[in-house]
């Protein structure tokens, strides 16, 4: 008696496939992480400010960083002119297109914006910033768009306090996680 070929090729091919798995390798790219390289980067910050860290800036603090670090890409107290877009405009703009987003007109929450600069910014050396020059420089942002008294002083506690205008025209698509 005879075994059928098709089944033989399948025996053959699933032994085979099998066999190869156990052997796989990682194609090599990057390098294995520790819990605490990941950590270093599990910077998230909620709507609500969990996440946000300790320290503290003012809007004058911020002037000073603003200058040195963010005015060549966003111009001059943040009004433009540079490769970057504005981060502050004077009046609130109704059907605002793409290039008329601001932080005062667009974004819903004064912690993305702390999450944003300490992130991201300043463009060429990505988180190089301190958190008190990170919450500096949103005091100092919140200020010019006349959000804050250029005095408040930001921080854990009062950052997630403070009421984007533009907070109520978003849908959240899922509310529950916030």
């Amino acid at each position: 008696m005879s075994t059928p070929r098709p089944i033989v090729l399948a025996a053959a091919f699933l032994l085979a496939t099998t066999a190869s798995l156990s052997k796989a390798e990682t194609p090599h790219l990057g390098k294995p992480l520790d819990e605490a390289a990941i950590a270093n980067w599990d910077i998230s910050i909620l709507p609500d400010g969990t996440g946000l860290p300790k320290g503290s800036g003012t809007s004058a603090q911020g002037a000073a960083i603003f200058a040195e670090k963010c005015a060549a890409c966003h111009g001059d107290n943040g009004r433009g002119g540079g490769p970057a877009a504005a981060l502050v405009e004077e009046h609130k703009i109704v059907g605002i297109s793409a290039s008329q987003k601001t932080i005062k007109n667009f974004w819903p929450y004064a912690t993305t914006i702390f999450d944003f600069i300490r992130r991201a910014m300043p463009f060429t050396a990505p988180r190089s910033l301190s958190d008190d020059e990170v919450y500096a420089l949103t005091a100092y942002i919140l200020a010019e768009n006349k959000l804050i008294d250029a005095k408040d002083t930001m921080n854990a506690e009062t950052l997630p306090k403070v009421k984007m205008p533009n907070r109520d025209n978003f849908i959240i698509r899922f509310p529950d996680r916030i």
